[in-house]
């Protein structure tokens, strides 16, 4: 899945460019940097590769959240519904900026459910945060239509899904705005960083003041600019972005790769009775990150995953367990066990929403694995792997014994 799987000769080059001229701050210091500014260029890269009309570079997809939510104007008692499948850093951005969110169901796309996000809204509601999970998309055209019906913001989480598309558009420039993450085992990579992307420069315009201090970057001293807003220190550095440049120019490479992987797996697997597939609302758009699919009963897939570990073949999720991405096992967020106090009123809320019961997710969840796609395989690698998985899914199918 993740970029850093073939890092190499460009990335070392882009960087190198970086190190010659000492110049490590994306800001600043015009004379000795050379005309070397890989922030800028990758901004300008990431628009043009995506369709944005504007893009801010971030330290992380966490900050990017946080400046995409800043930005748009949601804040203290606002709402934000999200799915109850996603990673912490969603949540986390939404507390981060005095918000509540506000988890719903998911269906069979692995994303929010569009019922349960309508059955969601509250006056209090300000926006609707799908998150496109496991290198795949949200149903955009019904989120969309259901806020523009209640006048909602809508702010796309597409940190695991950059390159996906929904009918001729890249995820994360569909919204109000949407936000990329170059973490390490992300699709693309920075090592760490983010991005926001947006069609409205009064948003782009917010993201590149409150990421940096405040600052208005209209002049050409940074010591003596503007500071219209408060702001803080979410800047990435020159030597991060020179590794996501070359990444960037690379992502046609990265997806041919997964999704012919993808497509090798798919097809040693698709005709096991009993073994049904993610729904993918555009299956022309899906990055092939991940395979996703589920077995009929809870038992039947925690017995496939102690089968495929039995049989040393990695890189499958059962995040129906997993502590980061899905809401169970959200016990600190769910406790309330937060380094720094909250409003009381913030705190009640949060614990309000937190602790309901998601039987439709959970029934989800509970059956679903995920195998992540590897960039390294070739296609007999890919072929065998794809026979391995089969061979356990069939064995738990028949009631054979897979683990011992």
């Amino acid at each position: 899945m993740p970029g850093y799987e073939l890092f190499g000769a460009q990335e070392r080059k882009e960087v190198n460019d970086v190190l010659e001229t000492g110049i490590l701050m994306r800001y600043g210091f015009d004379g000795p940097r050379k005309g070397i500014w890989k922030a800028k260029e990758l901004e300008q890269e990431i628009c043009n590769t995506f369709g944005a009309g504007y893009t801010q570079l971030i330290s992380s997809g966490t900050a990017a959240l946080t400046t995409a939510m800043a930005a748009l104007g949601i804040g203290a008692g606002d709402e934000v519904i999200m799915p109850t499948f996603t990673f912490v850093a969603s949540f986390e951005a939404v507390l981060s900026v005095g918000a509540i969110p506000v988890p719903v169901d998911i269906d069979e796309t692995l994303t929010m459910n569009p019922t349960a996000v309508e059955q969601a809204i509250t006056p209090r509601t300000k926006a609707v945060m799908p998150v496109h999970m496991c290198g795949s998309m949200a149903q955009l055209d019904e989120l969309k239509a259901i806020c523009t019906k209640h006048k909602l913001l809508l702010l796309e989480d597409a940190c695991q899904a950059i390159g996906a598309s929904y009918k001729g558009k890249h995820v994360g420039t569909i919204g109000d705005a949407g936000t990329f993450s170059f973490d390490f085992v992300k699709i693309i990579t920075c090592a760490e960083g983010g991005a926001v992307l947006t069609n409205k420069e009064e948003v782009y315009a917010k993201c590149d003041q409150y990421t940096d201090h405040g600052h208005d970057h209209k002049g050409k001293d940074r010591g003596a600019d503007l500071h219209p807003y408060l702001g803080y220190n979410y800047r990435i550095s020159e030597l991060h972005a020179a590794v996501g440049l070359a990444q960037i120019r690379r992502l046609a490479e990265f997806l041919q790769l997964q999704r012919r992987n993808h497509s090798i797996i798919y097809n040693k697997l698709k005709d096991i009775e009993g073994v049904t597939f993610r729904v993918i609302p555009d299956p022309a758009g899906d990055t092939g990150s991940f395979l996703s699919f589920f077995l009929p009963t809870e038992e039947m897939t925690r017995e496939a995953i102690a089968g495929l570990v039995a049989a040393g073949i990695g890189g499958n999720f059962y995040w129906y367990d997993n502590n980061w991405h899905y809401i169970r096992k959200w016990q600190h967020l769910q406790s309330g066990s937060w380094m720094h106090r909250f409003h009381e009123e913030q705190k009640k809320q949060v614990l309000h929403y937190t602790n309901q019961a998601f039987p439709v997710s959970d029934a989800i969840m509970s059956r679903c694995i995920s195998s992540s796609i590897s960039l390294l395989w070739d296609e007999a690698q890919a072929a065998d792997r794809g026979a391995q998985i089969a061979d356990v899914l069939r064995k738990v199918l028949a009631g054979g014994v897979v683990a011992g």
